[in-house]
């Protein structure tokens, strides 16, 4: 497949047709000044080694070369055909509760924040595994579907907040099977579902959810974020979230909700703090999973065909250097110019 890198650069390329009406309007007054001293052709036996000729020839040639220049800087490029590569890896799907009351401020320096550092840290270890990004609270929605995409991952990842779910809750059921329906349908591939939540408030559902997933071959770990002592929830304009009597409302971790959806799972629980614990478990326990070939496609990169380009610039120049306005009575003899 052939293309420009910088096609932009194209644009130059009209300098080329205002060169060469300049050229023409030059040509066009200095032969109406030639008229003035006397005829032409007179004038063309007084001067046998002028060759009007090779002044076109020698403008063309520049003119040729601006026009190679421009491709230079286009940067034309060859890159060859799409081809099916394989890749050993497992397959991630990430459930992160975007709900109000990770916004808790218990962990450092949030739940939610807490929650994206380690997943982020997470997906750096990754190297040929394929990850997927599910946002929930009162609903679910799948904002990056199964991928290698790394980059589009922690970008993804550093923009989820709790605006991202215009319904509030904690619905865990709907998260795993959102998050499940998203994998593969390749056998022999480990699965393994990360789910981050402080499970307050959370919806009917969920262990069962995590069964079924279990059944269709997802391992399920549940990151617990917060704490039981809890705290308020920020509200954004330097407020805390209040009741319907003005009080000051307190979220706290559930833990044994996150315990049994792991356990239905059949992975593990892990209880995020302040420390770095959380991630080294998780990262021990992802390594532990079955590995297998997953099938992707991928371009190679593009070569650049600069050398060659460059190389037919610097012949033209050459020429035109070399070529001058007056008759070469050498190469007169072969006709060439008059």
């Amino acid at each position: 497949m052939f293309r420009f890198a910088s096609p932009i650069y194209f644009y130059l390329l009209i300098l080329i047709p205002i060169l060469t009406a300049v050229y023409v309007l030059v040509q066009y007054r200095m032969k109406k000044q030639l008229k003035k001293f006397g005829d032409i052709e007179l004038m063309r036996d007084l001067m046998p080694d002028v060759s009007p000729l090779r002044r076109h020839v020698k403008f063309s040639l520049m003119m040729l070369a601006l026009g190679l220049l421009v491709v230079l800087l286009a940067r034309p490029q060859y890159g060859t055909r799409n081809e099916e590569v394989k890749r050993s890896g497992i397959e991630v799907a990430i459930a992160v509760d975007v709900s109000n009351s990770m916004l808790c401020k218990d962990v450092s320096p949030s739940r939610l924040d807490k929650s994206k550092m380690i997943v982020s840290k997470l997906v750096e270890q990754f190297d040929e595994d394929k990850v997927g990004l599910v946002a929930f609270a009162g609903s679910a929605i799948t904002l990056l579907p199964m991928t290698s995409d790394y980059v589009s991952a922690k970008m993804f990842l550093d923009q989820l907040n709790p605006a991202t779910i215009s319904v509030q809750g904690t619905n865990v059921a709907e998260a795993i099977t959102r998050a499940t329906a998203g994998f593969t349908k390749k056998t022999n591939v480990g699965r393994a579902l990360i789910l981050i939540t402080d499970a307050e408030d959370n919806e009917p559902g969920a262990i069962e959810a995590a069964k079924q997933a279990r059944k269709e071959g997802v391992q399920i770990f549940v990151l617990s974020v917060g704490t039981e002592e809890g705290g308020p929830i920020p509200m954004g304009d330097g407020s805390f979230k209040k009741d319907l009597s003005g009080n000051v409302v307190t979220t706290k971790l559930n833990e044994q909700i996150g315990k049994s959806i792991a356990q239905a799972g059949g992975g593990l629980y892990v209880h995020v703090d302040q420390t770095n614990l959380a991630q080294s478990l998780l990262e021990k326990e992802i390594e532990k999973m079955q590995k297998e070939d997953i099938s992707q496609s991928m371009y190679s990169e593009y070569d650049e065909q600069f050398v060659a380009v460059a190389l037919l610039l610097f012949i033209v120049l050459v020429v035109e250097l070399c070529m001058m306005e007056r008759k070469n009575h050498w190469l007169g003899r072969f006709k060439l110019f008059t």
